[in-house]
């Protein structure tokens, strides 16, 4: 309730009608709780889905489209009619989002799964309760909605997963009440260099790691020596952005990488007083230096 920005995303399920054009109630609902915060001089940032379920009904289109240009084409299309619609509720009050928030396994299958009220984001036992998407007309799930919450841990914020059905929930949220699930940001806030490090979308190579250089990594917050890499995949060049992962797979962290992909893979497996003799010059004792390298 102290925080002073609010950021509510609002989920195609809950501002469309079954995915068959927006839900003119719902919105005017939710414009009418962020006005009232608004008002009391807290800014909220609004992200809302609805273009693509909008956009569907103008083309008459029954199913959604898996095709980019097709979900492209859909999203130009309704975006309008959905800012639009934004606009005249807001001229008086308007907004909205869905779920509870996170159980231990999907409530829809497990009769026996439990409601989470508190957990710390970044707690990789989030993502393995969290199931898939929870409908065919959005994207999100419960797994996109942690994963958010572990971006937005980085930078110190609280994330809380509540219904958007829930009466006023914005309203009793930002004065405190505890409604969902609130996932809290334990960690020291992340340097934004690192931030943006482990929010890079796309790394253009993979280093495996042996076990010693994964404990090294999330244990000391040491560097990444070559010593410690048993394998190289993908092309990448110095200053490239490539994932750590370790002989199963699972990314244990990102970094920029001091040595190309053909540099890397002659000098793996060796320690750093070779790296001279073995290319016939030295960049960096390190492959990725700990001020470069984020644990994800």
């Amino acid at each position: 309730h102290n925080a002073k920005v609010i950021v509510v995303k609002v989920g195609s399920s809950l501002v469309t009608n079954n995915g068959n054009g927006l839900d003119q109630a719902a919105i005017v609902a939710w414009a009418a709780q962020i006005a009232s915060i608004v008002k009391q001089g807290k800014q909220v940032v609004l992200v809302s889905s609805g273009a693509v379920a909008e956009g569907m009904q103008r083309l008459g289109w029954k199913k959604r489209p898996t095709a980019v240009n097709e979900l492209q084409a859909a999203a130009a299309v309704g975006q309008m009619g959905l800012v639009q619609m934004y606009e005249r509720c807001f001229a008086e009050h308007d907004l909205h989002t869905a779920q509870q928030g996170l159980f231990s396994a999907d409530p829809r299958k497990d009769p026996q799964a439990q409601f989470v009220n508190h957990a710390i984001a970044g707690d990789t036992a989030l993502e393995q309760m969290a199931g898939g998407a929870g409908s065919s007309v959005g994207t999100g799930g419960m797994l996109t909605k942690i994963l958010a919450a572990k971006r937005a841990a980085r930078s110190g914020a609280h994330t809380v997963i509540a219904s958007g059905r829930e009466k006023d929930v914005l309203l009793r949220l930002s004065a405190g009440e505890a409604i969902g699930t609130h996932l809290e940001a334990t960690q020291m806030k992340t340097a934004a260099r690192k931030q943006w490090l482990a929010d890079h979308l796309r790394t253009t190579g993979k280093l495996i790691l042996d076990a010693g250089a994964v404990k090294v990594l999330k244990q000391e917050g040491k560097s990444l020596l070559p010593i410690g890499v048993v394998a190289v995949e993908g092309y990448f060049e110095r200053g490239d952005v490539v994932a750590c992962v370790d002989t199963n797979g699972a990314e244990i962290a990102r970094g920029l990488v001091n040595y190309s992909a053909s540099e890397t893979a002659r000098i793996l497996k060796k320690p750093s007083s070779e790296i001279e003799k073995i290319l016939g010059y030295v960049d960096e004792a390190e492959l990725i230096h700990r001020d470069s390298l984020i644990v994800m």
